[in-house]
């Protein structure tokens, strides 16, 4: 998955009870609803690894 400012790859990042996509370039950081229309199997494999998503 591409972030949508830089194109730079998002990494799924999990912090304080929270899962969210950060930019290995720019770093903006987006909630997994802003994106979830854009999601590709290989990020949507790795978030099958959580039993809950917090939406903020």
């Amino acid at each position: 998955m591409q972030c949508r400012e830089c194109k730079q790859p998002l990494e799924v990042v999990r912090s304080c009870g929270r899962v969210h996509l950060k930019c290995s370039g720019c770093k903006r950081e987006y909630q997994i609803h802003e994106v979830s229309a854009d999601l590709d199997a290989a990020t949507e494999k790795l978030l099958a690894q959580y039993t809950c998503i917090i939406y903020d």
